[in-house]
């Protein structure tokens, strides 16, 4: 096997990975077996095995667990134990982590409760989205409870206390033994077709998982799930929980419990009527300064900018301008005469036939030096002119061809030819004579001695 293809695990990256997985795959369990291997240490953790006739399981029962157990463990004592399973990851060890034990006696309705508990959430009964507000100040309550029971007496010791306007209309039932279960799915029908209810508080007093089993029933549950009316469940003590308390709108620990989440606090409500009534007086003040000092201002705005005033001040204004214009105009009129004046003078004294004439003698120097420039340079350039025609006659060949002489030009490029080495029998040449040219081709090339 190829090390690099594979992942290579230390044992602390399986364990670790294994105890992920298993606690994933098991998040929750219940397990009912026979409590043997018993180890108190000081620690104060209870360590023993679960086992059947076949197979056990290492169980750990951590102190703060173990503190809240109403059961003594014994070896030999059958129970249902709560928990989830995991690994020790130090000796790879699989265990299960207990959080609650109880005798197998109460297992077995805990049991059928973890059953129907997990079916109906499976169904939706217990979708927090389906769930409704309590009214926030309900008129009218119907209790369903036994009524002979605590939970009455404390439901309206807390309502006359907090909420004495409500009306409360008591649906007699049966909270224990077989009947109760069909008492209370009629007693919640029969609410739901009176409509005179704005709230229903369902519930009774604390006791055993047994004597609570009429509100684990699943025709009640399926009777509070289909109440129109919003339901508060209250059944049992603080730690008890039942399955009404999962279907229905509200959980209440206590009927106590219940009535003060269903009921605003009328001493709580007078005291922010009492705040807000005072909020709301020392705002209108605030209001009402803020209000009379704007109206002032704006009276104040008012009297400076009145049409009246404002008229006389522009009047005042037009006055200002009026009066500056005038100076300006003035003063621009003066600078203007002054200019102009002073303009005469210079005009006086410096009259503008003098300077004509002055400008035309100017004029007249300039041709006459003009003239005699240009018959100098005319004179200079035709000497030049001439001597370089003396110059080009002297070199020029027309005169050697005026002797008898011929220029030989190559036909194709126009070339003086000037040696027999430029050209070759059969090319085509120009002879330039005095009085005009030859074509001519050339048969034969000779050089001297040849």
């Amino acid at each position: 096997m190829d090390p690099a293809a594979e992942h290579v695990y230390t044992p602390t990256e399986l364990n670790r990975e294994v105890r992920l997985h298993i606690e994933i795959g098991f998040p929750r369990i219940l397990l009912e077996a026979e409590v043997s291997n018993l180890s108190r240490p000081s620690s104060g953790h209870l360590y023993f095995t679960l086992k059947d006739d076949r197979a056990q399981v290492r169980c750990a029962l951590f102190r703060s667990a173990a503190a809240r157990s109403v059961v003594r463990l014994e070896n030999g004592m059958q129970v249902l134990a709560r928990g989830r399973i995991s690994l020790y990851e130090p000796r790879g060890d699989f265990q299960m982590i207990v959080d609650s034990v109880q005798e197998a006696g109460e297992g077995a309705l805990l049991r059928r409760f973890e059953d129907l508990k997990a079916r109906l959430e499976s169904e939706g009964l217990f979708d927090p989205a389906r769930k409704r507000a309590l009214p926030s100040f309900p008129r009218r309550i119907a209790l369903i409870t036994s009524p002979g029971g605590a939970a009455v007496r404390d439901v309206l010791h807390v309502l006359r206390r907090r909420w004495p306007v409500a009306r409360v209309r008591l649906y007699p039932v049966l909270v224990q033994g077989s009947g109760a279960p069909a008492d209370i799915c009629a007693a919640l029908l029969a609410a739901n077709r009176h409509g005179w209810a704005d709230l229903l508080i369902c519930g009774r007093g604390g006791g055993s998982l047994e004597d609570l089993m009429a509100f684990n029933d699943e025709a009640v549950a399926r009777a509070v799930h289909a109440s129109a009316i919003p339901v508060v469940s209250a059944v049992g003590h603080e730690t008890d929980f039942s399955i009404c308390d999962f279907v229905a709108d509200l959980r209440a620990p206590t009927p106590s419990a219940a009535a003060e989440l269903a009921t605003p606090d009328q001493h709580s409500l007078r005291e922010a009527f009492d705040r807000n009534g005072r909020q709301l007086r020392r705002r209108l003040q605030d209001r009402l300064q803020r209000d009379a000092q704007r109206v002032d201002h704006l009276a104040h705005r008012l009297r400076q900018q009145h049409p009246v005033a404002r008229l006389a001040e522009q009047s005042r204004r037009l006055d200002s301008l009026r009066s500056t214009l005038s100076q300006s105009m003035q003063r621009t009129l003066e600078g203007g005469r002054q200019r102009l004046n002073g303009a005469a003078r210079r005009l006086a004294t410096q009259p503008p036939i003098r300077r004509i004439e002055s400008l035309g003698e100017r004029v007249a120097g300039a041709r006459r030096a003009l003239n005699r420039g240009a018959l100098q340079v005319l004179g200079s350039r035709r000497r030049q002119l001439s001597e370089l025609a003396r110059t080009l006659q002297a070199v020029s060949p027309l005169a050697t061809i005026g002797r008898g002489y011929a220029v030989i030009t190559a036909g194709e490029t126009g070339r003086v030819v000037g040696s027999v080495t430029q050209t070759q029998p059969g090319a085509s040449v120009s002879a330039q004579l005095k009085d005009g040219w030859l074509d001519c081709i050339v048969q034969d090339v000779r050089k001297p001695g040849g």
